[in-house]
């Protein structure tokens, strides 16, 4: 899947994509990093009607390439280096999201499929 970046796009329409290919996964937009050792402080998180522009250091025009065997560190990474933009990856666990912090080595899909299964034990 590959996700238009430009300073014109809102938060929702790269969240609405990515969901559409991982329904278990969603990110969220900080305006700062989140150290490794920690969890992302709500209190960061952008609101999703903003411009990508308005929450970004690294104004870059392109297509991000996302693809189900890339691990949620690199997609993270990604979007830092090449855009300026900070992102979390969450898991669904039946009714919560989980931030994958603990877990950023494992695949999109392996992440995707670990939220199908644990919503469906609590359905």
């Amino acid at each position: 899947m590959n996700i238009l970046i430009n300073d014109h796009r809102k938060i929702y329409a790269i969240q609405e994509a990515f969901n559409n290919t991982f329904p278990y996964l969603k990110l969220e937009f900080l305006s700062k990093p989140h150290t490794s050792s920690g969890a992302a402080s709500h209190k960061l998180v952008k609101h999703n009607s903003k411009t990508l522009g308005e929450c970004r250091t690294i104004h870059n025009k392109g297509k991000i390439s996302i693809s189900p065997s890339m691990s949620v560190a690199d997609l993270e990474q990604k979007f830092s280096d090449v855009y300026g933009l900070t992102i979390q990856v969450y898991r669904k666990s039946g009714t919560s999201w989980l931030e994958t912090s603990l877990t950023d080595g494992w695949s999109l899909e392996e992440q995707n499929s670990q939220g199908e299964i644990l919503s469906k034990m609590v359905s």
